[in-house]
């Protein structure tokens, strides 16, 4: 096997970024579905629709990194190494669109704003989860 200086999320050896990239999914349709059995329908689908933008802002933060560790690699050794105007552009980018999402989601489906933010905490569930799991698994 060979290895490279950089290598990308999607590769076996990360298989914790994996790991929140799902949990965040499973703990928003859980979530979502004991908010349905309770009989809130507005909040079961608000904590579905803010995990599912946790999850993708997560993906997008991914690919963004992904980018910053090409660049740096290709600028190793430089002596002023410079960051991609693309990489700060995305960033903003990222958070301006999912804040207009919720923005439209609220206004046009009018799902309360807590539960689309409720249901972002569940990319912090999913990371405290997989952070819980390595330590639990790691070699000793």
């Amino acid at each position: 096997m060979t290895t490279t200086s950089h290598q990308s999320t999607t590769d076996p050896a990360f298989p914790t970024e994996r790991r929140i990239a799902w949990l965040t999914l499973v703990f928003g349709a859980a979530s979502a579905a004991a908010a349905a059995f309770v009989g809130s329908r507005l909040w079961s689908v608000g904590l579905l629709i803010g995990a599912v933008l946790a999850w993708l802002n997560f993906r997008w933060l991914r690919r963004g990194l992904d980018a910053l560790v090409a660049a740096s690699a290709a600028q190793a050794g430089a002596e002023k190494p410079r960051v991609p105007l693309g990489a700060y552009f995305a960033a903003v980018f990222r958070y301006g669109l999912i804040a207009l999402m919720v923005y439209g989601i609220f206004k046009i489906l009018k799902v309360p704003l807590a539960s689309m933010v409720v249901g972002m905490c569940a990319l912090a569930a999913a990371a405290i989860a997989a952070s819980v799991y390595e330590l639990w698994h790691s070699e000793r």
